[in-house]
């Protein structure tokens, strides 16, 4: 029998019962396997691959987020863009992105690129409108602590949570958000007069703590927040900071993170992305948007 063609071999959509074949495609290609995030986002996303012909788990993969209602959403993010490396360059990762940009009809799409992956998507007809700075180390706060009030979230916090996050991020993420107590280590929730002003988390990604979703009133109550997450953990922090944020990058630096790499902030369908950017200090994920 003869292989088919790869432009032949047909794009599937992946299930949680997919989990495995996607974190030996993320280790194919020096990432970290990444199964607690791969979890998350094959729930509340929509994963789709293909199959190795050669039965070989998944020769590439990618996973579509989408935001807002259910069938007329507003917004769908793109992230683990992957192809295995024996079939690199082989036009696989054109392919599975052109799906996704046919699969998404009128929806705008947004996406995080490494340098890598930036000319693949400007050839499709994806627009950078940003950067964001990852940054990671160990946490020590640089000066007096932020005198911002922050306790654990409550499950009688969601809907208030809901909302703040509805109204910064510029669509609805109730799928994603109302997962988060299962997927982090920590949630935590800033107040000012008994009213929510902020939110955000750390889950687990293999030694270090990701800090997202990460939702604030100003650049004090992000630092009160990322504080509080920082001082009960044992592990480095690790997020992804949009670069206009210029005050809270400054201040993490000078509290033990370090620069690791900037990813740009791409869109398609949309010259900018919803919400409020100034409350909007860093995703749960860039793989999420």
């Amino acid at each position: 029998m003869s292989t088919p063609s790869l432009s032949a071999l047909p794009i599937r959509r992946l299930t949680p019962r997919d989990l495995t074949f996607c974190a030996d495609l993320s280790e194919d290609r020096g990432w970290p396997r990444e199964e607690h995030k791969w979890g998350l986002l094959l729930s509340a996303g929509t994963g789709y691959g293909i199959d190795d012909p050669d039965g070989n788990g998944l020769i590439g993969a990618y996973v579509v987020t989408q935001y807002g209602p259910h069938e007329r959403p507003g917004l769908a993010a793109i992230g683990m863009v992957l192809v295995a490396e024996r079939y690199a360059r082989r036009g696989i990762g054109r392919r599975l992105m052109q799906y996704a940009v046919e699969e998404a009809v009128t929806v705008p799409l947004t996406l995080h690129a490494t340098p890598y992956g930036r000319p693949l998507y400007e050839q499709l007809g994806f627009k950078s409108i940003g950067r964001a700075e990852m940054v990671r180390g160990r946490f020590t706060p640089a000066g007096p602590p932020p005198g911002i009030a922050t306790r654990s979230a409550t499950a009688e916090d969601l809907t208030a949570i809901i909302r703040l996050d509805t109204e910064v991020f510029g669509h609805d993420r109730t799928h994603v958000i109302t997962r988060l107590p299962a997927f982090t280590d920590q949630l935590r929730v800033a107040e000012a007069d008994g009213e929510i002003i902020g939110y955000a988390g750390a889950w687990p990604n293999m030694e270090t703590h990701v800090v997202g979703p990460l939702i604030a009133r100003d650049t004090e109550t992000a630092k009160a927040l990322i504080a509080s997450l920082g001082t009960r953990t044992d592990r480095p922090l690790r997020t992804d900071i949009d670069v206009r944020h210029e005050e809270l990058l400054a201040w993490v630096k000078e509290s033990g993170l370090e620069s690791v790499a900037f990813n740009a902030v791409m869109t398609y369908g949309t010259s900018e992305l919803p919400g409020d950017w100034t409350r909007r200090f860093a995703p749960l994920t860039v793989a999420a948007g």
